[in-house]
């Protein structure tokens, strides 16, 4: 059995009753996978910000980068591609289109989930005058809804 067969399988058994009733199971995946993704992008930046970094700015001659945007830098094509693979391995479980397309429409939807979340959280706080925390979790509501959308119907539709 392959990895991403074996890792369905433990998150299919928790997709029980009554949960089964009222999320798909396509939508349950994609929550598991995106929160144990999400679980390994809050490690590793840790991890990378204390013992990599060091909590040193990186002067690179022509910029001085902050400890804090070189950790996100160094995280983000982790878990950019791991959060790739449990999409198109176990969430969506989609091989029908090549892996190289699917991987420049992952990427396509990243890009708009990054613009979404910047659009959002400046017209909640800025022109809705929502509260600066009560805005990010809107927002994050809007960014996983898009994502969902865009992964299912667009980067891992079915033919």
């Amino acid at each position: 059995m392959r990895a991403a067969e074996k890792i369905g399988a433990l998150i299919d058994l928790f997709y029980v009753r009554p949960l089964s009733r009222y999320v798909s199971h396509t939508m349950f995946r994609y929550a598991v996978c995106g929160g144990v993704n999400m679980a390994l992008d809050v490690v590793w930046y840790f991890i990378i910000y204390h013992y990599i970094v060091a909590e040193r700015f990186l002067d690179l001659s022509f910029v001085v980068v902050s400890p804090h945007v070189a950790s996100l830098v160094v995280v983000f094509p982790i878990t950019f591609f791991t959060g790739f693979w449990l999409n198109r391995n176990v969430a969506f479980r989609s091989v029908e289109m090549g892996q190289g397309r699917q991987l420049m429409r992952y990427a396509l939807t990243v890009v708009g989930s990054i613009l979404l979340n910047y659009v959002c959280i400046k017209l909640f706080v800025e022109v809705a005058a929502i509260w600066p925390t009560p805005a990010k979790a809107l927002t994050t509501v809007v960014s996983v809804a898009y994502s969902y959308l865009a992964g299912r119907y667009f980067t891992f539709r079915k033919a």
